[in-house]
């Protein structure tokens, strides 16, 4: 059996004494994408943040087979593993360039001489940002800087891109382009952790899907699979029971 890129045992993590992840189990492998579904304050970002170092967990995070529970946030980083955070955590009076040039640390610091040569990739998927590359951070609409917080990111070449909900409070167009996005990234090879508030785009990217509620993984199964049920279509998709 092939071992998980990445592979979550009997998670549980929280804030101070108060336990909001009650003993996750997951795995993803190489090149899959998959998705944590499930309602506001059930613990998805604290799931991220946990995979990402940004929390202390109990129980086993396994990365490449290498157990990196104990590992700081600096020390995941430059093993290959990325996070944008809702709130995106740009530097507002940087450029657009200045930005993307901070995403490469990691391949700076593994000694990849052309590893500016990654923003001509991050350039061809967002043309827009291109065009805005002298532009500072802080006066891109929400969309742009959607864009930017992901490229950023992909400058470091991660093996394991999280996603902590890409679609919140962009326009129905621009969801459509993330998604895009994110539909292109998994012919990269690279493995993808969405967390999307938008199950319905989210399930119909994924490979595999997660419904995360009240710290407890309650259902998952192929993506494919869960957007035909029942529970789900009640819960989260609504209209489009109809439309099945």
């Amino acid at each position: 059996m092939t071992t998980p890129l990445l592979e979550v045992r009997d998670l549980r993590a929280g804030y101070g004494k108060a336990e909001v992840l009650h003993g996750l189990n997951f795995a993803a492998a190489a090149g899959q994408v998959i998705t944590v579904i499930g309602p506001n304050g059930a613990g998805k970002s604290t799931l991220l943040n946990s995979l990402m170092g940004l929390l202390p967990i109990r129980g086993q995070l396994f990365y490449k087979g290498q157990d990196i529970s104990a590992m700081s946030l600096e020390e995941r980083v430059l093993m290959g593993i990325a996070l944008v955070p809702e709130k995106r955590e740009l530097f507002g009076t940087m450029t657009v360039q200045d930005n993307l040039e901070l995403g490469g640390f990691r391949q700076m610091r593994l000694g990849n001489a052309n590893w500016r040569a990654t923003m001509d990739e991050v350039f061809d998927l967002f043309p827009r940002l291109k065009e805005r590359r002298d532009q500072l951070a802080g006066t891109l609409s929400g969309g742009e800087r959607q864009m930017l917080a992901v490229g950023r990111s992909l400058m470091s070449r991660p093996d394991v891109l999280m996603l902590d909900e890409p679609s919140l409070g962009l326009a129905p167009l621009i969801v459509k382009e993330i998604f895009s996005i994110i539909q292109t990234l998994r012919t990269t090879g690279v493995t993808i952790v969405l967390v999307e508030q938008n199950a319905r785009a989210a399930l119909a990217v994924a490979d595999h899907g997660y419904v995360l509620e009240m710290g407890d993984i309650s259902l998952h199964g192929p993506a494919a699979q869960l957007a035909q049920d029942e529970r789900v279509i009640d819960t989260y998709l609504g209209a489009a029971k109809q439309a099945a």
